[in-house]
C-alpha cells in the first residue's frame, strides 16, 4: 500500500477508535514501529489533533473528531466493485428492492471517462455467467431486517397454513432466496424458501435469545432431524464428491467408512421426491447403499425419464 493510501486509511482508523496504540497502528496496517511513528508525524503535519497519553495505559488519543475527505477508490478497487455488482444482475428479488440497473447507472456516473473506458475494456474481455433467479421473493426486507433487529414473524408457507419463526439469516443459491430460521412451536432449526412464503408480518412475541446470539455459520451444527426423518447412505466417488462441495444442504454430509467415501443424510417423508431429484442429479458417481426404498423410488425415477424418452 502507498503511503498516501495509508495515511488516507490510518485517518479513518484512529477517528473511529480515538485511542490508540502504536502496536495496534502496526498490527493494523503491517508496517514496523519506525514506519508507524513516520505516520504518526504526517497525519499531525496535515492537521490531525493527536495526542500523546504517557504511562502504563497511555498511548495516543485524538483530541476530537475529524473531517474526514471523501472516500476516493484506485483502480483496482473500482474493478473490485464492479466484478461484485455483476452478481446483482443474477436477482430479480434483492432486499430493499435494489436493482442492478438503478446502482450501476449511479456507480457508472462517478467514473472518470478514464474509470468508464477500463469497465468497457473489461466487459470485452471477462463473461459473467448466472444463475437467474427463478421465482420473484416479496418479503426479503421483512426477513432481512426481522434477523438483523431479532424480531419474529409470522408467515403461511406454502400450503402449510402459519407458521411462527425467528430469521436467523438470508442466502442465496441457484436462483432461489432461503432464509434460515428457528420455528417457534416446532422448536427446530428450518430453511424457507422464500418465494414459497405468501404472507409475512411482525408479531410482538418475545425473541429466543440463544437463537438470536447465534451466527449463521453456526447452523449446520444446530440442525436436527424429525423423529420421523429417514437416513441414508451413498457410496460416493471423487466427481460426486465435487458436486457435493458446489450443492448441499445441513441435513447431508461426506464421511469415510471402511476406507470408502460416504455421502450419509436425513430426508423427511415429504421430502422423497425432493431427494430423489437430488441424488438423480449425481448420475452415476453415487451408488445408493440404503434405505432399498429410496433405491426403488431412484429407479422409478430413472425408469419414468426413460418412459419420456421412448415414446
Amino acid at each position: 500500500m502507498k503511503k498516501t493510501e495509508r495515511l488516507h486509511h490510518m485517518l479513518r482508523f484512529i477517528n473511529q477508535k480515538q485511542h490508540f496504540t502504536l502496536p495496534e497502528l502496526m498490527q493494523e496496517f503491517h508496517i514496523s514501529k519506525r514506519t508507524a511513528l513516520r505516520d504518526i508525524a504526517s497525519l499531525e503535519e496535515m492537521g490531525a489533533p493527536i495526542y500523546v497519553e504517557y504511562g502504563r495505559y497511555g498511548g495516543y488519543r485524538l483530541l476530537q473528531q475529524m473531517q474526514l475527505p471523501p472516500i476516493s477508490f484506485n483502480t483496482d478497487e473500482l474493478h473490485a466493485l464492479y466484478f461484485a455488482m455483476q452478481a446483482l444482475r443474477s436477482f430479480s428479488s434483492l432486499p430493499f428492492q435494489t436493482t442492478f440497473d438503478s446502482v450501476h447507472q449511479k456507480f457508472m456516473a462517478a467514473l472518470s471517462d478514464k474509470q468508464r473506458d477500463n469497465i468497457h475494456n473489461m466487459q470485452q474481455r471477462v463473461i459473467f455467467k448466472h444463475t437467474e433467479q427463478i421465482k420473484d421473493s416479496s418479503h426479503l426486507e421483512l426477513l432481512l431486517m426481522a434477523a438483523v433487529q431479532q424480531q419474529v414473524i409470522q408467515m403461511t408457507y406454502s400450503d402449510n397454513g402459519p407458521r411462527i419463526i425467528q430469521p436467523i439469516a438470508l442466502y442465496a443459491s441457484k436462483g432461489y432466496w432461503y432464509c434460515q430460521a428457528y420455528d417457534l412451536k416446532k422448536k427446530a432449526y428450518r430453511v424457507f424458501r422464500c418465494d414459497r412464503i405468501i404472507t409475512a408480518f411482525l408479531t410482538d412475541i418475545e425473541p429466543v435469545k440463544q437463537v438470536a446470539d447465534l451466527h449463521a455459520e453456526h447452523l449446520h451444527a444446530l440442525w436436527k432431524p424429525s423423529e420421523q426423518a429417514i437416513s441414508f447412505q451413498c457410496r460416493i466417488n471423487e466427481t460426486g464428491m465435487e458436486l457435493f462441495r458446489q450443492n448441499h444442504f445441513p441435513s447431508m454430509h461426506i464421511e469415510e467408512q471402511h476406507g470408502m467415501q460416504m455421502l450419509v443424510g436425513t430426508y423427511e417423508p415429504h421430502e422423497l421426491d425432493f431427494i430423489v431429484s437430488y441424488l438423480a442429479g449425481y448420475g452415476t458417481s453415487i451408488q445408493i447403499v440404503a434405505p432399498d426404498t429410496l433405491k426403488e423410488s431412484l429407479r422409478q425415477h430413472y425408469l419414468h425419464l426413460l418412459s419420456h424418452i421412448t415414446e
